[in-house]
């Protein structure tokens, strides 16, 4: 049986828990899920260097998943433009089941391995391209479809699941499975394995996009003023890094198109 399909021994009475005592443990089960990311970490920092390589050849990172896997892909890649100002062919979620799935479950769309492949096929997959099939059991057909067209086509592909060994790794360039273990109620992988692979999402994402010189320091350099929210934190992050006052980094900006960058090289021209 599959780890994530296990029965936890620690919540087998969740149902006649006091709130206070169900809360605590969801809590405490959520620490270990964390704790599962850290021995993957050489995995993960595997697939960054790869995929950074790739992305600076012209190359795109897609996220192919199922139901909660397939919108964590979804999620991740949506976050991408706003945070970094990449376009948004860049990173690109698809989910079994189309755009609905997202919002509304498609039972059985899993199960079609053709389904996986025609789905990655409309974007024309290349050599340059990464594929990350995610996958908490490891077995879904529409995430199996999917890398097999990936690695014909050449592209480096990712395997995430929670599961050692299982039937994605065995297509994959490299593995990823953090061992979170079974759920506090019996096979909700939404819950820890979800957990842990939105983290991993995150990180690869987050460490991809430093490697290839969207952060400056620690702060955003491409973001774009799409709402007040953005435009203050640009304003903001100029004042950071050039310690003008308010106005006048507000008024730098303005001058330069709103772009961070330029704003930054027309002050330092000015200094």
């Amino acid at each position: 049986m599959l780890n994530t399909e296990k029965r936890n021994e620690r919540t087998t009475h969740i149902d006649k828990m006091p709130t206070a005592q169900m809360l605590a443990v969801m809590q405490e089960e959520y620490a270990t899920a964390t704790a599962a990311v850290a021995p993957e970490l050489p995995a993960i920092e595997q697939a960054v260097e790869a995929i950074t390589k790739r992305m600076k050849q012209g190359g795109r990172l897609f996220y192919m998943g199922c139901g909660t896997s397939g919108r964590l892909g979804v999620l991740d890649a949506a976050e991408c433009p706003p945070t970094y100002g990449v376009p948004h062919e860049l990173v690109v979620g698809i989910i079994a089941g189309g755009d609905g799935a997202i919002r509304r479950a498609v039972e059985g769309a899993e199960d079609s391995f053709e389904a996986g492949e025609r789905d990655l096929a409309a974007f024309s997959p290349t050599q340059n391209d990464t594929v990350i099939g995610i996958s908490v059991a490891g077995g879904a057909a529409y995430v199996l479809g999917a890398l097999t067209l990936a690695k014909e086509k050449g592209a480096l592909t990712v395997a995430l699941s929670c599961n050692a060994d299982c039937p994605i790794e065995q297509i994959a360039d490299i593995a990823i499975h953090p061992d979170t273990g079974a759920e506090v109620v019996t096979g909700s992988t939404r819950m820890k394995a979800g957990s842990a692979h939105k983290m991993i999402l995150n990180m690869i994402s987050t460490a991809v996009m430093v490697k290839l010189g969207h952060v400056y320091e620690n702060m955003m350099i491409n973001l774009r003023p799409s709402n007040i929210k953005l435009r203050d934190r640009m304003i903001r992050i100029l004042r950071e890094i050039t310690a003008l006052p308010y106005d006048a980094a507000e008024r730098l900006l303005e001058e330069n198109e709103f772009n961070l960058r330029l704003a930054l090289n027309a002050y330092e021209e000015r200094k």
